[in-house]
């Protein structure tokens, strides 16, 4: 083995001046680099905080997702039995409409000739008219509860008055007949005969 000489100190000692300015060299680089490093970590922790942020918001996204569609599942839920009540109201009432359809096509030729009398009768009908019919048909119920129980039962005593009234008659005449025998009842009789009689002929005012 050799030992190292003057010479081989020399270029050890030119080796570690190159080597030292290679590193002083780098020192610049080498700080930028770590510089670079510090702030690509900053950003690495920030974009790590977006992307919790981000999931955190689409959990709660999803869970509020989740709860619009329970609720939508209830409404649904709710909704069946009147969609199933409006779908049994409708196959029932197909029938009355088919019949209601029937009964208007049947009356279609009257309504078309009654069309120029209705016409007419918008055209010729005053609104008073109207007001004064409306009056009418509000009065019907306390008419025909007047008619219920003051009139028919006077119309049903006419049935058992009317001999009354004959027999009435009868004494009346056999009454003037015994008053016309009377002396100077004749006179009287005439006059109040021709007083009737002029009476009747007055106009009435």
């Amino acid at each position: 083995m050799r030992l190292p000489g003057p010479r081989d100190l020399g270029t050890l000692i030119t080796l570690v001046e190159r080597s030292s300015e290679q590193v002083v060299a780098l020192l610049p680089r080498a700080t930028e680099l770590l510089g670079s490093a510090g702030r690509l970590l900053g950003d690495a922790t920030a974009l790590l905080d977006r992307i919790e942020t981000t999931r955190v918001d689409a959990q709660a996204l999803v869970e509020r997702t989740e709860v619009t569609r329970s609720r939508a599942d209830e409404l649904v839920a709710d909704l069946v039995p009147t969609t199933q009540r409006a779908v049994a109201l409708l196959a029932a009432l197909e029938p009355t409409a088919e019949r209601a359809s029937a009964l208007l096509e049947s009356m279609e030729p009257s309504l078309l000739k009654l069309q120029p009398t209705l016409e007419r009768l918008a055209e010729t009908t005053d609104p008073r008219e109207v007001d004064a019919m409306v009056a009418t048909i509000d009065h019907l119920p306390l008419l025909a509860a007047k008619l219920e129980t003051d009139v028919i039962p006077v119309l049903d005593t006419l049935t058992t008055v009317a001999p009354d009234l004959h027999d009435l008659l009868d004494v009346s005449k056999e009454l003037n007949l015994m008053l016309g025998k009377l002396p100077g009842m004749g006179r009287v009789k005439k006059r109040v005969d021709e007083q009737q009689e002029s009476e009747g002929q007055q106009p009435a005012t």
